[in-house]
């Protein structure tokens, strides 16, 4: 048996095999004209693969550009744009700066941890409390998605304590909102008759 394991790798698999061994054909045509006639053939079977990608800025010179990193730039033709550059293709990208993903209840988040931090920023007091209230709702509502429960107003204080290290005063008035509808079961189907429908076994 031959496996795509022990055949040789390839360099842009989105395309698949056979357009590889087209482009490899492309490669040993002896004649130029006939090598770029075969090239433009290529390019068209390789957009029709991305019929949606036809209307996007430089979509045709993507496809050159892949048609180029497929040949080994190997593949002596007219080519209708500037090749790409190899160098730039084979230099390893810088690492991101993932965050070390340290933060103390998954269920709310790091975003709001971050801006619970920066509260204290906030000079005017009903500013600050009315941001207070906003993420403490936000809170409850991200716990209610995460976890499918309920969760009492209290902890979602305690909690939000914890996280600005008692930094700030919680106003006494704040009554968080019951977000029912995260809990609630999705509706029921029903008929014209307010009844719901009745489904015959097969």
């Amino acid at each position: 048996m031959d496996y795509n394991t022990q055949r040789l790798q390839l360099k842009l698999p989105e395309y698949g095999r056979t357009i590889q061994k087209m482009v490899d054909y492309c490669c040993t045509i002896e004649d130029k004209g006939e090598r770029t006639r075969a090239a433009h053939a290529v390019i068209a079977i390789m957009g029709n693969m991305n019929p949606h990608l036809r209307d996007v800025v430089d979509f045709k010179h993507k496809l050159w550009d892949h048609l180029a990193i497929m040949s080994d730039f190997k593949l002596d033709i007219d080519w209708p744009y500037p090749l790409p550059d190899l160098e730039l293709i084979n230099k390893k990208p810088q690492k991101l700066p993932y965050s070390d993903g340290k933060f103390k209840f998954r269920h709310y988040g790091k975003f709001i941890e971050e801006v619970l931090k920066k509260i204290n920023d906030i000079e005017e007091p009903e500013k600050k409390n009315a941001l207070i209230e906003l993420m403490a709702n936000h809170m409850k509502r991200s716990y209610m998605v995460w976890k499918k429960e309920s969760i009492s107003d209290e902890i979602v204080f305690k909690e939000l304590s914890i996280i600005v290290r008692n930094s700030i005063d919680i106003p006494e008035n704040i009554k968080l909102n019951d977000f029912r509808e995260v809990l609630a079961p999705p509706p029921q189907i029903l008929n014209k008759g307010g009844k719901r429908p009745k489904y015959k076994k097969k």
